[in-house]
């Protein structure tokens, strides 16, 4: 049987989407999160999944021969916290990483509590270099 990702593009808007998010704070955070990375990308807005708005289309293929298409960049707004894709691994992310503010890092993912914990224009060029990075690649 073949492999079938868990993570397509849906039809879902992600702003219908996002306008189900309980938390007054998370949803407003991811209506601002939603309209950064539109500019910074240039892309519109793509639901990945049932939680995940992605802006941009990344195909890859592992050494297994696994192949896929996911978001070049996206974020979730979970319950806990917001989960912030692909921003973490391009060159001179580090450096940007370090005067983020307050955050949490997972193996290719970027946590935040709260947007009020960051500088809004250093997560803009996080955006810019993760999107840069995965259009290169």
């Amino acid at each position: 049987m073949a492999y079938e990702l868990k993570t397509q593009r849906t039809a879902v808007d992600p702003r219908d989407f996002i306008a189900t998010v309980e938390h007054p704070a998370r949803r407003q955070d991811a209506e601002t999160l939603l309209e950064l990375m539109r500019e910074v990308t240039g892309e519109e807005p793509v639901m990945w999944g049932p939680s995940i708005v992605g802006f941009g289309e990344h195909s890859y293929e592992y050494a297994s021969g696994h192949k896929g298409e996911d978001a070049k960049v996206g974020f979730s707004p979970r319950k806990a916290n917001l989960a912030l894709y692909s921003l973490t691994d391009a060159p001179g992310s580090e450096a940007l990483l370090a005067r983020l503010g307050k955050h949490r890092r997972g193996r290719s993912y970027l946590y935040l509590n709260d947007l009020a914990d960051v500088d809004l224009e250093v997560l803009r060029e996080l955006v810019r270099v993760g999107y840069e990075h995965r259009s290169a690649s």
